[in-house]
């Protein structure tokens, strides 16, 4: 986290300037703080920067808009990177278009060239939810709106996506069985025949009571030993993918020949992520590394286009405040999305409730054409 102290000293600094302008140029004195009376101006930087860390960035844009001082105030690229590393770890979700592009970290000095050049607000608005949800609720264009009508006369063929991932395996709750059996939040819409050959039907469901799509689940291996490794906190080799031989790493090298017709045939991919931080130990950055190498050759354009969509479902069992889980911008990180081609997007959900499930569903039958 990015040090108050540093952030005050930067406010300071523009207060300074603003009122040896002022009064330089008129002869105008900075307001006595004695002064009786309400005034947002007569408090001091400190109480300022308190006031500021509770408005919306709604607000905070309308209070630049008040003065050229609080224009002044408002715009410090500190100020909004504070911000930035304040509220990223409570985001719920992030996507290949609202990733941050810059490294964030809590070390910075005011000289910094990065601090300098790097405008802190603009990105922070880019990115916020917040304001990406004010975005995306604008009233479609007309043309939009014509298009929408005569897409509605064109029949979508049904989209097939797989989900795989050690959240489907490692968590308290199975999120697949917890699916199946909550119609409240996706109703399952049947279970077609065979439509891969080698994997199996899938489940299909029914989103918004009008768009269906199917998924096929592709675990590790098979269900004793899957319960087994979970039990004993420890990872298995897939059999989805091909290893070097004579190794016993779980680093995979491509996929396995058997499910290439799996990936050529789907429209996308989920991949269920456990974050609960129980399970960050010693040792993980070579989990993420594996995981990581897991998407790359799902996605690998030999099999299939890259403007499939991939859903990364950052999961945990439950939402309970002793708790905690890994941010879902750091989770983006450490699966390096950020040089993927495909369309990614990483959205907190728990196991127990499928909090945050339909928002990633929303997302990925977007992605993947479907109107909604």
């Amino acid at each position: 986290m990015l040090s108050r102290n540093i952030v005050l000293q930067s406010l300071r600094s523009i207060r300074d300037r603003f009122f040896d302008t002022r009064q330089q140029s008129d002869g105008w004195s900075e307001p006595d703080h004695d002064v009786t009376g309400p005034t947002l101006d007569n408090l001091s930087v400190d109480m300022q920067f308190h006031i500021m860390t509770f408005l919306s960035p709604q607000d905070l844009c309308r209070l630049g808009g008040t003065s050229t001082y609080w224009r002044s105030m408002v715009r410090d690229p500190v100020l909004w990177k504070f911000f930035l590393l304040r509220d990223l770890p409570q985001w719920q979700s992030v996507d290949h278009l609202s990733m941050p592009e810059v490294k964030l970290t809590g070390v910075s000095a005011l000289g910094d060239t990065e601090m300098k050049q790097f405008d802190y607000m603009a990105e922070y608005l880019r990115v916020c939810p917040a304001c990406r949800n004010q975005w995306t609720q604008q009233p479609k264009a007309t043309y939009e709106s014509v298009t929408s009508f005569f897409h509605s006369f064109v029949q979508v063929t049904e989209p097939q996506f797989a989900m795989f991932g050690p959240g489907l395996e490692q968590l308290q709750f199975s999120l697949l069985t917890k699916i199946i059996h909550s119609p409240d939040v996706l109703p399952v819409a049947g279970i077609p025949q065979r439509q891969i050959d080698g994997i199996g039907s899938g489940i299909s469901f029914k989103f918004k009571d009008q768009h269906r799509f199917n998924i096929v689940t592709l675990y590790s291996t098979n269900k004793t030993e899957r319960e087994r490794a979970r039990l004993e906190h420890r990872s298995l080799r897939s059999k989805l993918f091909d290893y070097q031989q004579d190794s016993e790493s779980n680093m995979p090298i491509g996929l396995n020949p058997a499910f290439n017709q799996m990936c050529q045939a789907v429209n996308g991919f989920i991949f269920v992520a456990n974050v609960e931080t129980e399970r960050d130990h010693v040792g993980s950055d070579r989990n993420w590394e594996e995981q990581s190498a897991q998407i790359r050759i799902m996605l690998d354009p030999v099999v299939g286009s890259v403007s499939r969509p991939i859903l990364v479902l950052s999961c945990v069992s439950r939402e309970a405040a002793d708790r905690h889980r890994i941010p879902c911008v750091a989770v983006a990180n450490h699966l390096q999305l950020s040089s993927l081609s495909n369309p990614w997007m990483v959205q907190n959900t728990a196991a127990e409730t499928l909090a945050g499930l339909l928002d990633g569903i929303d997302w990925l039958l977007r992605n993947s054409g479907v109107k909604v």
